[in-house]
């Protein structure tokens, strides 16, 4: 082939590091818009980005030239940078080493996304935890409950 193409969604989730800093609501949406950001100079395409005081979720089309570990080293680099300049608050911020990543279908782009948006009313009644045990459940991934939380 002459040309390579591709279309690639991507669900991320990560999450803030031992849970001693919250995300306030009240700088949400403009951390979000920094996401957005960064992820168009890498290339990609932000579709929705959302999440609650303690982790992310991004769907986004990823480019063809960079891989899903170097664009969300990229988000968690800039964004943790941004961030500690919000206040003393955040001066020791720190996002969580390890991410999620999820291929997402065309057929099941529409409910990632109402997904992502609802992410308030989604944790009023599971816990992040119990929300990315599902996740790994449901992409067949085996992992060690013993090392899953260690950071």
């Amino acid at each position: 082939m002459a040309q390579s193409l591709s279309k690639l969604y991507v669900h991320i989730i990560f999450h803030v590091k031992n849970n001693t800093i919250k995300i306030k609501k009240e700088i949400r949406s403009e951390l979000y818009a920094y996401f957005g950001s960064i992820i168009k100079d890498n290339e990609s395409i932000p579709i929705i980005i959302n999440g609650v005081d303690d982790h992310v979720h991004i769907l986004c089309v990823m480019s063809k030239n960079i891989a899903l570990a170097k664009l969300v080293e990229e988000i968690k680099r800039h964004s943790s940078r941004w961030i500690k300049t919000k206040g003393a608050a955040y001066s020791k911020f720190a996002w969580q080493s390890g991410y999620a990543g999820f291929s997402v279908s065309s057929s099941l782009h529409d409910k990632t996304k109402a997904y992502i948006q609802n992410q308030e009313e989604h944790h009023k009644k599971l816990s992040f935890k119990d929300e990315y045990r599902l996740f790994l459940k449901e992409y067949g991934l085996d992992y060690n409950e013993d090392y899953l939380w260690i950071d």
